[in-house]
Formats: C-alpha cells, sequence, structure tokens
C-alpha cells in the first residue's frame, strides 16, 4: 500500500521553517507504520530532494529523479508536450523523442541550446565559427536544473524551433521507461479552405506560406497548385515544412503512456 505524504500535510512549510520534523523523518515515520511505498507531490520536493535521496539510500529502496518538461514551438502555444524523463537519459534521447513525435523526415542535423552551450547531434572539431558545440551525450542532471527553459532547433534550413521548460523535478520509484508522455494537445482540426464543409485532411505547402492552403479530400483533387505540393496535416508543429508527413510512431491523438 502507498501513502500521499501530501494527504497528511507532512509536507512543506514548517520542515523548510525549522518547526517540524525533516522529510527524512516523515519518511521513516511512513515506513514505521507499514506502507510499503511513498507517492510524492510537488509540494513535497520543492526544499527536500536531498533528504529524499538519503531516505531512498537508507531504505534501500530503487529511486530515480525524474524531470517534467513542457515543450512548445519557439513562436506560438498550438502544439505543445508535457513528458517526465529520467534524470539519467541523455541529450541524444530527448533529441530522438522530438524527432520521433513531431520531427523527423529528412535526416536533419538538431541541436540544444542550453545556458548559452550549443549541444549538436553531430558536432564538428572545427573553431572556424568559435567555440566548437558539444555533443549531445550528456546526461539531463548535468545540464538541466528545476525552472530554466532552453532552446531547440531542427533543420538548420527549413528550421523548427523548440522551447523547452524544465517545470519541475522529483524523486520517485524507478521505471524502465526513459520517457513517458504526460500529456499534449489535441489534433488541430480545421475546415476546408474551399468548399467550407468539409474537415481538411491535406495542407498546399505554397498556400500554407500565405496564410491558407487547408483543403478536403475532394478540394484537393483539384487543387490550382497540385498534388506535389500537398502534405498531410498532422499534430506537429512542423506541419507543412519540408517533407513531413506525421509520425510513424506515436498517433496524432493522445493516447496516456501511464
Amino acid at each position: 500500500m502507498k501513502v500521499n505524504i501530501g494527504t497528511y500535510s507532512f509536507g512543506g512549510i514548517a520542515s523548510y521553517l525549522g518547526l517540524g520534523p525533516t522529510l527524512l523523518e516523515k519518511f521513516q515515520t511512513i515506513q514505521a507504520l507499514g506502507f510499503t511505498g511513498v507517492e510524492l507531490l510537488p509540494v513535497d520536493l520543492d526544499n527536500d530532494v536531498e533528504d529524499i535521496k538519503k531516505w531512498a539510500e537508507e531504505t534501500g529502496g530503487k529511486k530515480t529523479g525524474y524531470f517534467e518538461l513542457a515543450i512548445y514551438p519557439k513562436y506560438n502555444r498550438e502544439h505543445w508536450l508535457y513528458v517526465e524523463i529520467k534524470e539519467t537519459a541523455l541529450l541524444k534521447d530527448l533529441d530522438q523523442f522530438l524527432r520521433d513525435i513531431w520531427l523527423e523526415c529528412c535526416g536533419h542535423l538538431s541541436a540544444f541550446d542550453i545556458n548559452g552551450v550549443r549541444y549538436d547531434v553531430m558536432p564538428q572539431d572545427d573553431f572556424f565559427w568559435g567555440e566548437p558545440a558539444k555533443s549531445m551525450n550528456y546526461k539531463l542532471k548535468s545540464v538541466l536544473e528545476k525552472g530554466m527553459t532552453f532552446g531547440y532547433e531542427y533543420d538548420f534550413g527549413s528550421t523548427t524551433e523548440l522551447m523547452i521548460t524544465v517545470v519541475n523535478y522529483w524523486i520517485r520509484s524507478n521505471r524502465k521507461e526513459k520517457l513517458i508522455i504526460l500529456s499534449r494537445n489535441n489534433p488541430v482540426e480545421t475546415l476546408c479552405e474551399e468548399c467550407g464543409k468539409k474537415s481538411a485532411v491535406y495542407i498546399c505547402t505554397q498556400c500554407y506560406y500565405e496564410g491558407g492552403g487547408w483543403l478536403c479530400e475532394d478540394c484537393a483533387e483539384t487543387h490550382e497548385c497540385g498534388e506535389e505540393m500537398l502534405l498531410p496535416i498532422c499534430n506537429s508543429p512542423r506541419m507543412g515544412v519540408c517533407g513531413y508527413c506525421g509520425s510513424d510512431i506515436y498517433p496524432d491523438q493522445f493516447v496516456p503512456d501511464i
């Protein structure tokens, strides 16, 4: 049986001010009562991460740190993701996830920009343009911290720019998955701009850059720009860019991992 310590108002201000038991003492009390595990609320973690780690070591429980990330396009909020990822995961694991769910079309390069340091998927040793970028073989716990926001770019030609905010950090029982999706936006639903009746399923890449281009199946067949200019509508900020046709791994409609 698990107990959420927030249920018993154990967390937060009293311990922070030195007026109550430490979080470690709270855990020990809960364990003495016969509970086999503890589920944590974010309020329980704000000031006591080291206590949680110490408790995990002393009780022998397998605990792992996790970051909660909010991921969204740099210039709009139409698309967004909330994910939980292990602190021991690498930047290249996060890069691969972003490619799998939102971006991959032609094997383009990508990079993170974290506190002014660039981490490239294929870093070069050339100093001609200044300090070379680092690789993505860095664990998240070595480069991220709660509250920070950093950038990501995919494709340095027709670039898709994302922002990633570290919303929270907590310690929990270890899971085998490195990353799980907590939530994401629902697919965009738009009527065909030509008939105004049916749902659009294609976007004309020529008309898209002129502020339109949403087409249903029937109208796409007679659209003046031609079939070669059409791409499928998908739940991604890269929709209509380059040759992106959507994810082969993740469905457009959100399916919870947990």
